[in-house]
Formats: structure tokens, C-alpha cells, sequence
């Protein structure tokens, strides 16, 4: 009894460590002991777990946390000036009285913003996109349906995927953890991968946007090869390997904007 009551605590205790450093940045052995009010021995041995599993790095008297899937705040404030920079040049692709498929994801949400005073059709799972566009009454707005990821303010499962099956738009932009050099698009969730296939397999043309950061990037899960892209919106030059797969496939690369220094 005793042994399981244990391994629930640690698992708690694993949880509340992963959060903290996720909102957080670095965070000291010290301050982790005196905010879960337990010793510092027993959140050294957490940490030494933690990174056995790959779920953080241990530093210098404390630890940082690995990026894995993490929730929709924590990655909204990330890059944000590339993202803006892929999310104008997006924007300028649509005509009015179109009608844009907007993925899951922060990158949608930035490219959402860039939508305001259009005359267009966006449909989204994503939540944070449905808030940007809600008031907005020159877009008709369609929210589809599904179960609520709270955290990562977006819906899922076979609803989602069931409305798309219904629905057909002009543009989708997809959002990705990831591009392997061969060109695939990589997820790090399994269940958003079949919404977004939905999403690809509902639109006349599906674009990627993806920042630097996300060639490589991470993910395990795939979601399409490149022949499923008719195009790349990016903020630098793509490794020469990746660029050049994409172009067999037939995928325009765009470089939005060029970052220097």
C-alpha cells in the first residue's frame, strides 16, 4: 500500500517539477524543495528519474526543461517576430472571398491576427483563433467541433475530423513540430495528426508555416510527405538537403523574411 501511495506522490511531485520549469526556465533544487515541501535529496533523486526518462536536463544545482508537446502559452511568446514575418506574407497570399482552413497551433494564431478587416471564410479547431476573430463581422467564422485540449486551446478526435469530411476551403495553413530533411512534416502529439491529414485532405491548397526553428525540429508522429504541400512559408534559407526535397515534390519554398546576424 504504502509503495503505491509513494509512486503516486513522486508522479505528482514529477508533474509539478516539469511544470514549473516549463513556465519557469531553470529552476533551482532549493526553490523545487521548498515549493513541493519536501527534502532536497528526494528532489535530486526526481531529477536524476526526470532525466532518465528525457524529460529534462540537469544543470548545475537544478535542472531545465527538454521541449516536448508543450502547452499552447508556453510556446504563444516564442520566436514571435518570425512567426510574424511568415504570418504577413501568408495573409498577402489569401484574396478576399476566399475561404482558410487555420490549423492548431501558434503560428495560425499569429497569421489569425493578420486576418482582421478581410472578407473571408476561416474554419479552425483552434480556440485561441476562433478569440482573435470572434468580433471580426466581415469574417465568417466556422468553428469545428470536437473534443477541448485545454491546455493547447484546440479540438480534436473524430468530431473534428467528421466536420472536415463536410467542409471544403481554398487555403489551409498547417502549422509543424518538424521537417526531416527528406521533407516529411513531423507532430509531436499522435492525436492531432489525423485533424491535420482532415485539414489537408479538405483544402485546395495546403501551406506550410514554419520558422527556422522547425528545420529539423521535433516530433515522432508524422502527418504528410512533401508531395502533400503546395508550399513553404519560412523566415531563412532552408538546409540545401530539405530545400532541394521539397522542390522535387513540386513545394514552392518561400523565405519570408531574411534574419540576419
Amino acid at each position: 500500500m504504502t509503495s503505491s501511495v509513494h509512486g503516486v506522490l513522486a508522479e505528482r511531485r514529477h508533474q509539478l517539477i516539469l511544470r514549473a520549469l516549463r513556465s519557469g526556465g531553470p529552476a533551482a533544487v532549493t526553490d523545487l524543495s521548498g515549493q513541493l515541501g519536501v527534502s532536497p535529496a528526494t528532489i535530486r533523486r526526481d531529477l536524476v528519474k526526470l532525466e532518465e526518462d528525457g524529460l529534462l536536463t540537469r544543470v548545475h544545482g537544478g535542472a531545465v526543461a527538454d521541449e516536448g508537446d508543450q502547452p499552447f502559452a508556453e510556446v504563444a511568446e516564442v520566436r514571435v517576430p518570425e512567426k510574424d514575418a511568415i504570418a504577413a506574407h501568408a495573409a498577402a497570399m489569401v484574396q478576399d472571398g476566399q475561404s482558410v482552413l487555420l490549423d492548431i497551433g501558434t503560428t495560425a494564431y499569429r497569421l489569425a491576427r493578420q486576418l482582421h478587416g478581410r472578407r473571408l471564410t476561416v474554419i479552425t479547431s483552434n480556440l485561441v483563433v476562433y478569440e482573435e476573430l470572434a468580433d471580426d463581422e466581415g469574417i465568417e467564422l466556422v468553428l469545428l467541433g470536437g473534443m477541448v485540449r485545454r491546455e493547447y486551446r484546440s479540438l480534436v478526435g473524430f468530431l473534428t475530423e467528421d466536420n472536415l469530411r463536410q467542409l471544403h476551403a481554398d487555403w489551409l495553413f498547417l502549422g509543424t513540430s518538424g521537417v526531416r530533411p527528406g521533407g516529411q512534416v513531423m507532430d509531436t502529439t499522435v492525436v492531432e495528426v489525423p485533424v491535420k491529414r482532415a485539414m489537408i485532405k479538405a483544402s485546395d491548397r495546403a501551406v506550410l508555416l514554419a520558422d527556422a526553428a522547425k528545420f529539423p525540429g521535433t516530433g515522432m508522429a508524422k502527418v504528410c510527405g512533401p508531395e502533400d504541400l503546395d508550399a513553404v512559408v519560412t523566415n531563412a534559407p532552408v538546409a540545401p538537403a530539405t530545400r532541394s526535397s521539397l522542390e522535387e515534390a513540386g513545394v514552392e519554398v518561400i523565405v519570408a523574411g531574411e534574419v540576419h546576424g
